[in-house]
């Protein structure tokens, strides 16, 4: 997806870009990382609408509320939404994956690149937040397609949310980024 994510884009695009890593040149980018970044949408028709294969709006409101309430309430992650208005996040959370899923719905928040700039989000807070989102889907028993889909369209993110490339947490690289920034 970039580095500015262009949420606003057609899901037939989100997808594209998503399901290849969020590569500008996404299926060069796919063979040089390797099979295991080639894509399971790929296999699907892109008309396709996963949003509605998941059970459309009220199923996926109801994913969304588990999950928010969840990473609110967090011991890991939650400190990071203390100042948060919970309805706010889960609507706009609601919008995001909404839009990946294939649904007639535009995202209306600011781009997460943004969003995220100002918190010191490390690898391991950004693991908690998918590894919540995986355990969330499990206990709503989204098809395996669609629950792969989201992550690695959460994966797709990760360069937009924190630096950290992988899981762990590196503080000099946090106090570093956020002293000249």
């Amino acid at each position: 997806m970039g580095s500015e994510q262009d949420v606003g884009s057609s899901a037939l695009a989100t997808r594209h870009d998503v399901t290849f890593g969020g590569c500008q040149e996404s299926l060069r980018c796919a063979r040089r990382k390797g099979p295991e970044y080639i894509p399971t949408l790929f296999a699907y028709s892109m008309s396709e609408n996963f949003f509605e294969k998941l059970g459309g709006e009220s199923r996926l409101r109801a994913i969304i509320d588990t999950f928010v309430d969840r990473i609110f309430d967090d011991r890991m992650i939650g400190f990071f939404f203390r100042n948060a208005d919970r309805g706010r996040i889960k609507e706009f959370e609601y919008q995001h994956a909404a839009k990946f899923l294939g649904a007639d719905v535009e995202y209306q928040g600011r781009p997460l690149g943004k969003v995220h700039a100002n918190h010191p989000i490390m690898g391991g807070h950004f693991a908690r937040r998918r590894q919540i989102l995986s355990e969330t889907l499990d206990f709503y028993e989204v098809a395996p397609e669609i629950k792969q889909a989201l992550l690695r369209h959460t994966d797709a993110l990760r360069n937009q949310i924190t630096p950290e490339l992988d899981s762990g947490c590196d503080p000099n690289l946090l106090r570093h980024r956020h002293s000249s920034g």
